[in-house]
């Protein structure tokens, strides 16, 4: 029976890395899958699912004009969609790929945050928490050795921002995993 599946994590927890094994996996039975990844997030070059262990894929890419249901519902052959940073779904995307999997029998697994630097769910993310039928989170830790559940976001100069856009792409550098205690011991509304 297939599921939407959802796999969430705070930064640097391996979300791509655990996309690509299962990518994989299937291939290698002789399967097909397809993969995509936020239009938004071009770190690593556009439609590129990048892991920090040096793994690496082209895949399609969504924006928010996407539509699953156009796109996938009459797809021959297919075994899984893989979608990497599924914090950038629309709600009634995220609904698309849950109806694909529920009415149209296509598996989907999701990978992505599930908050933003200020503790705020990702809409996206909100939806796939509600529709989902297998939810699983990815653990990662924080520096003080704690399981890490949040982000926080850094300036250039190392320092952590507390206001701004949802969304402002960048990496490592740009974002750390914490955990709860660590997020609010520096807000600056504790």
């Amino acid at each position: 029976m297939a599921k939407l599946f959802f796999r969430y994590s705070s930064m640097n927890a391996g979300k791509s890395t655990a996309l690509l094994q299962i990518a994989y996996n299937y291939e290698e039975q002789g399967q097909r899958v397809l993969l995509y990844t936020a239009a938004i997030d071009d770190r690593s070059g556009a439609g590129c699912i990048a892991s920090r262990l040096g793994l690496q894929r082209q895949a399609s890419v969504f924006d928010d004009q996407t539509d699953f249901l156009t796109l996938l519902a009459t797809e021959q052959g297919l075994a899984c969609v893989l979608i990497d940073e599924s914090q950038f779904l629309t709600q009634d995307q995220a609904r698309q790929l849950h109806r694909l999997a529920n009415v149209h029998g296509l598996p989907v697994i999701c990978f992505g945050l599930r908050s933003d630097f200020q503790g705020n769910a990702f809409p996206g993310s909100a939806q796939l928490l509600t529709l989902a039928e297998d939810i699983e989170e990815i653990k990662t830790i924080c520096a003080c050795g704690r399981k890490a559940t949040m982000n926080i976001r850094m300036d250039e100069n190392g320092h952590r921002v507390h206001d701004g856009v949802q969304v402002a792409i960048g990496g490592n550098n740009r974002y750390q995993q914490v955990c709860a205690r660590c997020f609010y011991r520096d807000a600056t509304n504790p």
